[in-house]
């Protein structure tokens, strides 16, 4: 294994990104079957719940983008919003109400929300090296596989899923691992510029080709929500147990985990940007594809694949690509695309999956290939737009320099 760093801290920069997903894998693929099942909730509550942690990154990362490029150490904001997390989330595991569960979800949202792009920040801060990344980003698959296996084996040894709240205390506990982690992280400390960085990240929109980038992968990104939304479910109905739902998404988090390491810098070299999006956003198409056809079960199993391989090419491609456009406000620019991505877009997302699945179903059982049918649809359009629009252009020096002087005119008019 060649690093860029040395081997203790990419160790350390590796327990970052590993147990920032752990946190998120904890509950994500697996709390909609609680609320629809146990806590007798409608498809539409179901969305707003999800909602919480969109809605929250509409707003949050921006906010910690700022405060980490501009005021305080990285690590430091990483570790405290996680040690309240630790907090809400053992809270959430006593909520037996939609409104309840919300409130105490959306102040959760919150926090996890503005530590998304600062585990991003913070690799890209200590490593420039392509393949280096790749092989701390390769723990974020692991992490939420892992964690995916281990609530699997733990149903399995109770014998069944109890009430689905062991998923929220798992959350929790490990919420605290991630606090500590933090607290041992290498130093990331802000530039201290003059500028706001959050809007010089904004003022990237104005180049054509990055705002077709952040739009696409704000509506690609938000039909996330229907897989996460109803897999669970979807899968039980087609003859999955229960206790095995967790491990059987997993497979995607290992589909992933292996792309990473042996797919992502290599196949970045060889198709670019704007190719290795377009397959990512297509790999998603054929996942629904598989969803809409419901059968056979085995096939609906290997389909998993599918997701981990878009989430490789897609997200974490999209994160580079916007890293490599704003290098010099790492914070920021990771803000700014996980604010249209898991902010804007699983927002509107999550409402749409709500609404659907709500809509196709009758007496309480979902009509699935209908249901899949919408997210199938909306891929394939986006799909299109990466395949034959999006260039994939880094800024030019001329550009990157107008903007610059654009945001020093914006402050110096605010002072």
């Amino acid at each position: 294994m060649n690093l860029s760093v040395d081997t203790g801290t990419y160790i350390q920069i590796s327990a970052v990104m590993f147990l920032q997903y752990a946190v998120w894998g904890a509950w994500a693929p697996v709390l909609a079957a609680r609320l629809l099942g146990p806590l007798k909730m409608t498809g539409k509550q179901t969305g707003w719940i999800y909602a919480t942690l969109p809605i929250a990154c509409i707003v949050s990362p921006l906010l910690s983008g700022l405060v980490a490029d501009k005021y305080m150490n990285t690590e430091w904001v990483l570790a405290i919003c996680h040690a309240l997390g630790a907090v809400l989330m053992f809270l959430a595991v006593r909520q037996q109400t939609f409104k309840g569960l919300f409130l105490v979800m959306l102040l959760y949202s919150l926090c996890y929300g503005a530590t998304l792009p600062l585990a991003n920040a913070v690799l890209f801060y200590h490593v420039s090296d392509l393949n280096t990344q790749g092989l701390v980003f390769i723990w974020a698959p692991i992490a939420w596989a892992l964690v995916g296996y281990f609530l699997t084996a733990w149903r399995n040894v109770r014998g069944g899923e109890g009430d689905g709240s062991d998923c929220l205390k798992l959350a929790a506990v490990l919420s605290i691992a991630m606090a500590v982690a933090c607290y041992l992280a290498p130093a990331t400390p802000p530039k201290g510029t003059a500028e706001f960085p959050i809007v010089k990240a904004f003022s990237m929109l104005a180049q054509t080709d990055f705002l077709i980038f952040v739009l696409t992968s704000t509506v690609v990104a938000g039909l996330m929500q229907f897989y996460f939304l109803g897999s669970a479910r979807f899968m039980t109905d087609m003859g999955i147990p229960g206790k095995n739902v967790p491990a059987t998404m997993g497979i995607a988090q290992a589909a992933q985990a292996i792309a990473t390491f042996f797919l992502l810098g290599a196949m970045l070299e060889w198709l670019g940007f704007k190719w290795a999006l377009t397959f990512g956003a297509g790999f998603w198409l054929l996942m629904y594809a598989v969803y809409t056809a419901t059968k056979p079960r085995w096939l609906i199993v290997i389909a998993q694949t599918f997701h981990g391989l878009a989430y490789v090419f897609f997200m974490i491609v999209g994160q580079i690509f916007a890293g490599r456009v704003g290098p010099h406000i790492p914070a920021s620019m990771q803000a700014l695309i996980f604010a249209a991505t898991t902010g804007v877009g699983l927002f509107f997302g999550t409402q749409l999956a709500g609404i659907v699945m709500d809509r196709y179903s009758v007496a309480g059982q979902f009509q699935w290939r209908k249901i899949w049918t919408v997210p199938l649809l909306i891929m394939a359009a986006g799909t299109l737009v990466l395949a034959t629009v999006f260039k994939a252009e880094m800024p030019t020096p001329e550009a990157d320099q107008a903007a610059a002087v654009q945001t020093e005119q914006i402050g110096d008019s605010a002072g």
